[in-house]
Formats: C-alpha cells, sequence, structure tokens
C-alpha cells in the first residue's frame, strides 16, 4: 500500500464527509467506496459507508457492510473503539428492522469490544422497549377473565397457592384489572406472606381507592 493511495484515500474519505454532511448520499457513497478500494486498510471508509447507508434506510446493507468493517477490522487489530462503533450501529439498524433481539445481541457484542455509556443506554433501552412489546402481545382480557375465574375456584375450596397462580396469570393478562390483585392480597395473607400482600393492597389503592377496602372485609371472590 503506497503513501500515495492512502493519501488519495484520506481525499475520498474528506469528499465523502462533506457530501454526507450536505445529504448528498449516493456521492458520499461513491466517494467512500472510492476510498476503500485504494486503501483497505482502514475500516473508517466502511464505517463511513455503513452511516450513510442508516440515513438512507438501507438496514440491511447497512449491516453487511458493518460486518465486513468488524472482520476486516479484527484481521488488521483495527482500533477496538472503530470495531465497537460498527457493532453498535448494526445495533441500531436491527432496531430500526423491529428486531429487537437482535439488536440487543449486537449491543452487546459492542459493549464488549468497548463500553460507552452511549451504547449501554441503547441496550437498556432496547430491552425495555422488549418487555413493553412482549407485555403488551401478552394482553388479553379475555384470557385474563378466565384465569381470575379459575383462581376465585380456588379460592372458594381454600386452595390458597393454586388461587395466587391463577390470579398472577390474571395480571400478566391484564394488570389494570383490581379484581385479581385484591383477591391475591387474600390470598397472601391467608399464606402468611404479609409483604406480597401489602404490595397488592397498595396496588388495589393505585387501580381504584375504592374498592381498597374490599381488602378489609376479607376479600370478596371477585
Amino acid at each position: 500500500m503506497s503513501d500515495d493511495n492512502k493519501q488519495q484515500a484520506l481525499s475520498e474519505k474528506e469528499l465523502g464527509n462533506k457530501a454526507y454532511k450536505a445529504r448528498q448520499f449516493e456521492d458520499a457513497l461513491t466517494h467512500y467506496n472510492k476510498a476503500w478500494e485504494l486503501d483497505n486498510t482502514n475500516i473508517t471508509f466502511l464505517t463511513n459507508k455503513a452511516a450513510v447507508l442508516f440515513e438512507q434506510e438501507n438496514y440491511d446493507e447497512c449491516i453487511k457492510v458493518c460486518e465486513q468493517a468488524v472482520e476486516s477490522g479484527r484481521e488488521l487489530r483495527a482500533d477496538y473503539k472503530l470495531v465497537a462503533r460498527a457493532l453498535q450501529r448494526i445495533g441500531n439498524a436491527y432496531v430500526k428492522k423491529g428486531d429487537l433481539d437482535n439488536a440487543i445481541k449486537f449491543y452487546g457484542k459492542s459493549l464488549t469490544e468497548h463500553r460507552t455509556p452511549d451504547t449501554l443506554q441503547k441496550l437498556r433501552d432496547t430491552e425495555k422497549l422488549k418487555k413493553e412489546q412482549e407485555k403488551a402481545a401478552y394482553h388479553n382480557p379475555e384470557l385474563a377473565d378466565k384465569a381470575r375465574e379459575a383462581g376465585n375456584a380456588f379460592f372458594k375450596e381454600s386452595k390458597w397457592p393454586e388461587a395466587v397462580e391463577q390470579y398472577t396469570e390474571a395480571i400478566k393478562r391484564n394488570d389494570k384489572d383490581v379484581r385479581p390483585y385484591s383477591n391475591r392480597a387474600v390470598c397472601y395473607l391467608k399464606l402468611m406472606a404479609v409483604h406480597e400482600a401489602e404490595k397488592d393492597a397498595d396496588k388495589c389503592i393505585e387501580l381504584d381507592p375504592e374498592f381498597g377496602k374490599a381488602l378489609k372485609e376479607g376479600g370478596r371472590g371477585g
């Protein structure tokens, strides 16, 4: 690799950067591609190209280029920060594609290469979003009612652990219904699990202050 080629490659990169800032993305891609052709020992040209593809919402191609950057970077023993940046961008692309599992996976890989507050926050935000989506997908008031009714049957038979299990399922399916919280609280008291009962009682008051009075009456199997 001649010094002239390296210098020409850097010049192409600068032209690419100017085009990128001007949102002239096709021109930027042309310059970054030329830079990589001139000097394939500098993975910055690939990570910059990936940034353009990301802006163009061409996420699949962005991922491919980032994977190439990671592979080349490891072969060349490039700065681990550059490799981490490419891995983070793969995670970003997967978030845009709605593939949160892969996003979490690649944020984790990025943090293994180089730990930064930005990547860590992205990981936490994505994990939180995944939990919210899973919760929303599990939400089903009709199945919640069936579980609550099954809990009521166990409640009437004084089968407290079985009732708790069903009320818990009802809450997972619909956490806005005060009734399974109320009855589970009574079950917890029967099982001498006072702390858990208090938590459910607090939730009852939060959801419906008036309904919280039912707890004082020992539950209603509602």
